[in-house]
């Protein structure tokens, strides 16, 4: 089945319906999408429906927002049981750190003379019972005049900026070992975008690997031709699958739903459960 296994709905950060989606999905002859928005899997039962209305495969999925120190680990989940308890703890675990960095965020661009309220900033949710992400704060920020939600990313929010936060954030391990404990599969995000030498970014894959890392996405829309040989090969030496996805985020833009092109088959569409 050709598959985007990597795809977010204004349920996160990203501004496309389930409706959009499912549409998107079936106009560029996707058979199979996941939903995998930031630290939640609100939107998963919407988008299914969705999906299903137009002939198309869905896979429930979350991407958790993960930190090895001040580099940012994204690590994808698919398949999780959201009844299970060890789900619900970590999703009330990932909603209040959300919460919590917010305030944080809000309280050093303040000192930087950028006036915004938490009231500002849940606004800029389309969905109310979801995680708070940084970006809410980047668009609330733009609505008030202080550029594009993406130049005040850069210039306050990324890190190494002053109004960068990461606490209340989990280990990359312990994302593996949610998902593990959850029955999920999981794999390693876009490691082409990962700031950090190969050599260690190596070493974080094969600890993952021990905490049960079952991929590594190897395919994804930013990857070069070199990247995405690299990192099929690095899966291959470390018996891990390929996931491929577009992390599409909005109607337009270079990334678009089912580009690459990727098919889930195999042990993959075993492990997926298709």
């Amino acid at each position: 089945m050709r598959a985007d296994l990597h795809v977010h709905s204004y349920f996160s950060d990203g501004l496309l319906s389930p409706e959009d989606i499912a549409k998107s999905a079936a106009a560029n002859g996707v058979e199979l999408i996941a939903l995998t928005d930031h630290d939640n899997m609100l939107g998963c039962g919407e988008t299914a429906k969705c999906c299903a209305a137009r002939g198309i495969g869905f896979v429930e999925g979350i991407e958790i927002s993960a930190y090895d120190g001040l580099t940012k680990i994204h690590t994808l989940g698919y398949g999780l049981d959201k009844n299970s308890n060890e789900y619900k703890a970590f999703s009330k675990e990932l909603s209040d750190g959300s919460m919590q960095r917010a305030e944080d965020i809000i309280s050093k661009l303040n000192k930087c003379g950028v006036r915004l309220s938490m009231e500002e900033v849940k606004k800029e949710q389309a969905v109310k019972n979801i995680p708070l992400h940084v970006m809410h704060i980047a668009y609330a920020a733009s609505k008030k005049g202080y550029g594009s939600p993406f130049d005040f990313y850069n210039k306050y929010l990324n890190r190494g900026k002053p109004a960068f936060s990461n606490i209340a954030r989990p280990t990359p391990e312990r994302a593996v070992e949610v998902i593990k404990a959850c029955g999920g599969f999981s794999s390693l995000a876009h490691p082409g975008r990962i700031d950090m030498p190969a050599d260690e970014l190596l070493k974080l894959i094969q600890r993952m690997k021990a905490c049960g890392l079952d991929g590594i996405e190897a395919v994804y829309s930013a990857h070069t031709a070199i990247e995405t040989a690299y990192y099929k090969e690095t899966a291959n030496a470390l018996h891990l699958l390929v996931t491929g996805g577009s992390d599409t985020h909005y109607p337009s833009g270079n990334r678009k739903i089912g580009t690459p092109v990727f098919y889930a088959e195999g042990t993959l569409a075993e492990k997926l459960k298709i």
